[in-house]
C-alpha cells in the first residue's frame, strides 16, 4: 500500500510547485483530474493529446520527482440531462485516450446521476422509495439511461487498454453505497470497481469498515481516497447526515459534516483499523489524500494527512530493509 495525491488538494499551486511539495510531502504517486467538477489546474487534457513532447515533458516533470502516475480523474456528471452531462460525457472520452498515451490502466471516475425522467431538465437524487413514482424514477435512471450508458462505456475503456474504472461511492449517484455498486458491477462485468471514500460514508450514516469488508470480499475496491470528516453531533441528532446548508458560507458548527484533514475527525487508530480491514481482502493500492479541508492551509494539510498515513500504513518508511526481508509474513512456528 502506498500514499497517493488527488492533486486538487493543492489546486492553488502551479503544477511544477505541486510536484516539489508532493515529493516534500513523502507522496509516491499522484491521481489528476482531467475536468469534470474539477477545473483541472494541473492538465490541460487538449494540448497534452495533441502533442506527444507535451506528454512527454509532462510524465518527465512527475517522474523527476521520484513520483508516478497513479490514475486520471474524471468526475464530473456524464448523466446529466443539461448540457452539462455531454460535456463531461466527452471528457470521459478524452480521459481514456489520455490515458492510452500515458499507459494509465485505472480511472477514477464518477457513476453520474441523470433526470427522473426522459423530459427531466436537472438530475435527480432519489433516496425514499415513497411516493411510488420515486420508484419509477429509479427504474429509469438505471434501466434506461445508467447501464446502457456504462455498457458502452466499459466497451470502450476496453478498447483504449483499462482494466479499471474506480468509482466513487458519493452523494448524488447512481452508485453511492454498497449495493449500488455491487448493481452496477454486477450489471455490467468487472471493469467497475469502487473508489472508496470513507469521508462520504461517515455522513450518510454508513460504517466505512463494514463496507471496505464487504466491498473486499467481492474484490471490488479498486482505489481508496483518504479524505476525514467532522461530525457535528448535535446537528446530526436534529438534521441527520444529508447536509444542504452551503458548504463554504455556513460555519462547521452549524453543518452536521465537515471535511478535514486527516486525524481531525477520526483518529490515527482508526485508520489503522481501516488499512488493515482494506488489505485483509487484498488492496494494496494507493491511499490517495483528496484534501478539502477549508480551515487548515493546504499545504500543512497534505503534510499532516501524508505524516498520518506514514504510521497507518504498515510499511517502514524509516529504513531501508533488503525487499526479501519485507515480503515475509508467517509466525516463524506451528501453531496447528
Amino acid at each position: 500500500m502506498h500514499i497517493s495525491l488527488m492533486t486538487d488538494s493543492l489546486g492553488q499551486l502551479p503544477f511544477e510547485q505541486m510536484l516539489d511539495v508532493a515529493a516534500q510531502c513523502g507522496i509516491e504517486t499522484l491521481e489528476i483530474p482531467t475536468g469534470g467538477y474539477s477545473n483541472a489546474p494541473h492538465l490541460d487534457i487538449d494540448k497534452l493529446l495533441a502533442s506527444a513532447d507535451a506528454r512527454k515533458a509532462y510524465i518527465g516533470a512527475i517522474e523527476s520527482r521520484g513520483l508516478k502516475l497513479e490514475t486520471l480523474n474524471c468526475n464530473g456528471n456524464q448523466l446529466s440531462p443539461d448540457a452539462t452531462g455531454k460535456r463531461d460525457a466527452k471528457t470521459v472520452e478524452k480521459t481514456f485516450r489520455l490515458a492510452a498515451e500515458f499507459g494509465v490502466e485505472k480511472i477514477t471516475m464518477m457513476s453520474g446521476l441523470p433526470g427522473g425522467g426522459p423530459d427531466a431538465k436537472y438530475p435527480n437524487w432519489v433516496i425514499c422509495c415513497w411516493p411510488p413514482v420515486m420508484l419509477d424514477m429509479m427504474d429509469y435512471q438505471w434501466n434506461e439511461v445508467g447501464i446502457p450508458y456504462w455498457e458502452k462505456t466499459v466497451k470502450l475503456a476496453e478498447s483504449y487498454g483499462i482494466r479499471q474504472i474506480a468509482l466513487e461511492v458519493h452523494p448524488t449517484g447512481i452508485v453511492y453505497n454498497v449495493p449500488t455498486l455491487l448493481r452496477l458491477r454486477n450489471a455490467v462485468g468487472p471493469m467497475i470497481g469502487a473508489n472508496l471514500d470513507p469521508g462520504h460514508l461517515w455522513f450518510m450514516g454508513m460504517d466505512p469498515l463494514k463496507a471496505a469488508a464487504a466491498l473486499g470480499k467481492e474484490h471490488a475496491v479498486y482505489h481508496v481516497h483518504a479524505k476525514d470528516t467532522h461530525l457535528e453531533d448535535e446537528v446530526v441528532a436534529l438534521a441527520g447526515g444529508h447536509e444542504t446548508a452551503a458548504y463554504l458560507s455556513t460555519p462547521r458548527y452549524e453543518r452536521s459534516w465537515t471535511y478535514c484533514t486527516l486525524g481531525y475527525g477520526h483518529d490515527v487508530f482508526w485508520w489503522k483499523q481501516y488499512i488493515m480491514a482494506l488489505q485483509e481482502f487484498g488492496y494494496d493500492g494507493a491511499m490517495s489524500i483528496e484534501m478539502e479541508d477549508i480551515i487548515m492551509p493546504n499545504v500543512v494539510a497534505v503534510a499532516k494527512s501524508a505524516d498520518l498515513l506514514k504510521e497507518a500504513i504498515p510499511r517502514d518508511y524509516s529504513r531501508d530493509f533488503p525487499e526479501e526481508l519485507l515480503q515475509v509474513k508467517g509466525l516463524g512456528f506451528d501453531i496447528n
